[in-house]
């Protein structure tokens, strides 16, 4: 893996920016795990940021802070795209070994909400 790979998958948040059909950007702070040599996010399967990478896959990350200020590192480019069931339980698995406790208990209380038909995994490939 990549040197930029490993530093995105050790933060903590990242910025997660999506293009909209226009070509502007929509950033989101969201957590990541890694899976298979590539990022993994979890998201509501309704959200805007699904229906941006359904019509284009190309993303930006760069490390932020929890309300998605930019901390450090550069931004780096990317493509996502929409993972099955079978790929979004391994994404919620990621979360919760990256996450530990904090993140087991995000994902119970997710589950208990309808979280297996309301949530979708999103898996990132870094260019470079």
């Amino acid at each position: 893996m990549g040197s930029e790979f490993e530093r995105l998958a050790a933060e903590k948040y990242l910025m997660l920016t999506t293009f909209r059909k226009n070509g502007d950007r929509v950033g989101t702070a969201v957590w990541a795990g890694r899976d298979a040599g590539e990022l993994t996010v979890w998201t509501e399967r309704d959200s805007g940021k699904v229906k941006r990478i359904r019509n284009n896959g190309t993303v930006e990350l760069t490390a932020c802070d929890v309300r998605g200020k930019k901390t450090h590192g550069a931004t780096i480019t990317g493509t996502a795209r929409v993972l099955d069931d079978a790929g979004t339980r391994r994404v919620r698995e990621s979360i919760e070994r990256k996450y530990g406790l904090v993140g087991k208990v995000t994902m119970f209380f997710s589950r208990l909400r309808g979280g297996s038909e309301r949530t979708v995994g999103l898996a990132i490939s870094v260019d470079g």
